[in-house]
């Protein structure tokens, strides 16, 4: 028998294990395990999911690496080229001259804001307070120079040759010789501009009418939305796009070439003291280009006032770092304050029509300024378009890249919305270049004849000639508005001695942009139209899908209206033009101006916002009331109908006599 076992010793203290949240049970859960242990532990499934997420941040990281790179260098590179990119204009530049003396004040402008108001875009704008002591320097530096000028310089009966129209002829002219920046006189305009400035033409009834309907629309613009981009004639308020008075510079040759020298003097005088370009905000490149620049520059070749020029050049200047792409290829938006330039948020891409819609008025600007800069940044850009591949026959793309320089979207070809101006540049930057540059009708030809064989064809059951598109190989009947350039290009072009036929077609297409507008209940066209093409009598050969049915007031049908008029001698294309004239007349009206949408008489539907080079743009075609044809020879019109110049045989406007801003024929 075995004696029990010992006790064992008494113990006189506790142990206790304290853990977090938990009892301590001696498991190993709380050891600490190695990284690659752990990993291991992971199913492949879960692995795959964390190396994903890894990669994707690290490349949102570097591409939000790269875009704050570029920011920082186009600020950098805008520091270290400031004098550069702005020089201060040196004493060489005339003096800036006033269109008239003793301007009064803007008499009858309603000082109260509208009750309430909304931006589009940008949302803030930072307007820099000018400097008071300088401004009044300015002013009275300009004030003897005007009592020294006093008004002989509007009365100067200057004589100058005029130029033919009916040439056809395609023998080189002068090309755009730049001119050297050197002292010169300050420009006068011509007699033509004189004796419509001074004692204008008696009006006929039409062109009274166009009048009227420009002063309707005008008065309410002033009243609610003075020295703002757009009005809001619903609400009788007012809209900001970029903030520099978009409606006012656009419509200052209208006002001009309409007689209204109350008008004209008062929207002088706002861009004289307010148009103040040292803004923090960005502007579209295309759109500042035809809207501002072009309405400056053309303002200035109207009245010969070198206000305009100046602001031109100054506009032109903060445009420039839009070009410093790695392609040449420019950006679609910069900052006119900072010079920060950017594609679009969504895509590095631009569109075609945009960058190749901008070199009229920039050849123009260095035309009349002697900086080369400005029409070399142009052409570089139409050298790369040239070149390009993934054209079809003459015809582009709509979309290019800023960074490669290629076409992207290959494969789609239409002449409407992000590709139209594209054509109708190649072939008035021809013209306005003294038909020397052989490359920009090689594509123009090129292009028509592209046009012919894959976008042509016949509507049934009335045999419309209409350009469609095509899409990857599928062609579509549909025609925008916007094609409705076309005619009047293409009649351009055979005045200037093209084949015969482009005038052939350019008629037919002309019949069929007025049946866009004659087959609708209101007389104007929609936005885009579907054509039939089965031979079917009931159907109607336009049609037109509910969200098309609206008018925006474009310029292209009376454009091309103008240029068949005054090529041909038609008057059917001037009543053409009265009869669209008579149905914005007849649609809606709010109290400020016409009906900027119409779908049927039954359902109006008046647009919200209005601009006023829409009305200026129409009365190019109503206002002549002979069709004599030396203007198609003295104007280059751009795509938003702007008159500039082709490059004149004498000296540059501001070394002398300014082309005419009158209509040939009136008497």
């Amino acid at each position: 028998m075995y004696p029990p076992p010992p006790l064992p010793p008494r113990r006189d203290f506790i142990s206790v294990t304290l853990s977090p949240g938990r009892s301590y049970d001696g498991g190993q859960g709380l050891r600490r395990r190695s990284f690659w242990r752990k990993w291991k532990q992971l199913s492949r499934l879960q692995r795959n999911v964390v190396l994903f997420l890894l990669a994707f941040l690290m490349l949102c990281g570097l591409l939000s690496y790269i875009s704050v790179a570029d920011e920082w260098k186009a600020v950098g590179s805008r520091s270290a080229e400031g004098p550069k990119m702005r020089p201060a204009n040196p004493p060489v530049l005339p003096a800036p001259q006033r269109a008239a003396e003793n301007l009064e004040t803007f008499a009858g402008v309603s000082p109260q804001k509208p009750p309430r108001h909304f931006r589009r875009r940008p949302p803030n704008l930072q307007i820099r307070a000018p400097d008071g002591a300088a401004k009044d320097r300015r002013q009275d530096e300009a004030q003897r120079r005007a009592e020294a000028a006093g008004e002989a310089r509007w009365e100067d009966d200057a004589q100058g040759s005029r130029v033919s129209w009916r040439g056809t002829g395609t023998e080189p002219e002068q090309g755009p010789q730049l001119p050297p920046r050197k002292a010169e006189a300050a420009p006068r305009p011509s007699p033509q501009a004189l004796r419509m400035r001074n004692s204008p033409a008696s009006q006929n009834e039409r062109q009274k009418a166009v009048v009227a309907a420009f002063r309707h629309a005008w008065a309410g613009y002033r009243k609610f939305a003075w020295g703002h981009d757009e009005l809001k004639p619903v609400s009788k308020s007012f809209s900001e796009w970029f903030g520099l008075g978009l409606t006012l510079i656009d419509a200052l040759d209208t006002m001009w070439i309409l007689g209204l020298k109350k008008e004209f003097e008062e929207a002088r005088k706002w861009v004289s003291q307010k148009l103040l370009f040292q803004k923090n905000v960005d502007v579209n490149l295309f759109e500042s280009t035809i809207r501002i620049l072009g309405g400056l520059l053309s303002a200035f070749h109207l009245s010969g006032d070198v206000l305009f020029l100046e602001k031109a050049e100054d506009f032109g200047d903060r445009l420039m770092p839009a070009f410093q792409t790695p392609s040449k290829i420019p950006y679609s938006d910069v900052n006119i304050g900072t010079g920060v330039a950017h594609p679009p948020r969504w895509t590095s891409d631009s569109t075609v029509a945009e960058v190749t819609s901008i070199q009229l008025e920039f050849r123009e600007l260095s035309r009349l300024t002697g900086v080369k800069k400005f029409q070399e940044a142009v052409e570089e850009v139409t050298r790369r378009v040239h070149s390009l591949r993934g054209k079809k026959d003459g015809l582009v793309p709509m979309f290019i890249n800023t960074n490669s320089g290629l076409f992207t979207h290959l494969g789609v070809f239409t002449l409407g919305a992000r590709a139209d101006s594209y054509y109708e540049y190649l072939l008035k930057q021809w013209i306005q270049g003294g038909k020397k540059e052989t490359q920009l009708l090689e594509d123009y030809l090129e292009a028509v004849e592209g046009i012919r064989k894959h976008l042509l064809h016949r509507s049934e059951p009335g045999k419309l000639t209409f350009v469609g598109e095509l899409a990857h190989g599928r062609f579509s009947a549909k025609m925008d508005h916007l094609v409705c350039f076309l005619p009047g290009t293409l009649a351009l072009g055979a005045h200037h001695g093209l084949p015969a036929d482009h005038m052939e077609l350019a008629q037919a297409l002309m019949d069929t942009c007025y049946q866009m507008n004659r087959q609708m209940e209101t007389g104007l066209s929609p936005e885009i139209v579907h054509f039939n093409l089965h031979p079917q009598k009931s159907h109607k050969d336009v049609q037109v899908k509910a969200a098309d049915r609206h008018n925006l007031l474009r310029p292209e049908t009376v454009e091309s209206l103008f240029y068949l008029y005054r090529l041909t001698g038609h008057r059917k294309y001037q009543d053409w033009g009265w009869e669209i004239l008579r149905s914005f007349n007849a649609s809606p009206r709010v109290a400020t101006l016409p009906s900027a949408t119409s779908r049927t008489p039954a359902i109006p539907s008046p647009g919200t916002r209005w601009r006023a080079s829409s009305w200026g743009r129409r009365s190019s075609t109503c206002i002549c009331s002979s069709p004599t044809t030396q203007t198609c020879s003295a104007w280059t019109l751009t795509c938003s109908t702007r008159r500039l110049t082709p490059c004149p045989s004498g000296p540059p406007p501001r070394a002398g006599r300014l082309p005419s801003g009158r209509c040939p024929g009136d008497s």
